[in-house]
């Protein structure tokens, strides 16, 4: 088995499929709950196959912090729904192979959007690190 990051974008992705790209504050309350019920669908899903570790949604605001030196560290306002890159929410699972990892994106790529079609959304598969060679490889 292995880890893999699926990473939900706002944006920041290749081109969308056209009429997917609605932003969610446009969509109907019935749109939304109908959303959120399929991506609790995908999870429950996973948890029968033991494959589901977790799984967060995240506010599209926040606060960039680095390291300068001793004292405070500077923290700016950021990412900003603006931006080009804006992470939407992360799903981590634990599969046996890169494919049934990719099938997994995939299905959480149909989630329904506007009109209850699918999105078509990118979903971003990373591997996690496993051999320090690989960072320097």
């Amino acid at each position: 088995m292995a880890k893999y990051l699926l990473l939900k974008h706002y944006r920041g992705i290749p081109e969308p499929v056209p009429g997917t790209d609605v932003p969610m504050d446009r969509w109907t309350p019935d749109e939304i709950s109908d959303h959120i019920a399929f991506m609790d669908g995908v999870i429950d899903d996973l948890k029968r196959r033991g494959e589901f570790v977790d799984a967060q949604a995240l506010s599209p605001r926040g606060e960039f912090v680095r390291y300068d030196g001793e004292g405070r560290p500077p923290v700016t306002d950021g990412p900003f729904a603006e931006t080009k890159d804006l992470i939407a929410g992360w799903m981590v699972i634990d599969v046996g192979s890169r494919e049934r990892a990719h099938e997994a994106a995939a299905f959480l790529s149909s989630a329904p959007g506007p009109g209850g079609r699918p999105l078509h959304e990118w979903i971003e598969v990373r591997p996690f690190l496993t051999d320090a060679a690989e960072v320097t490889g």
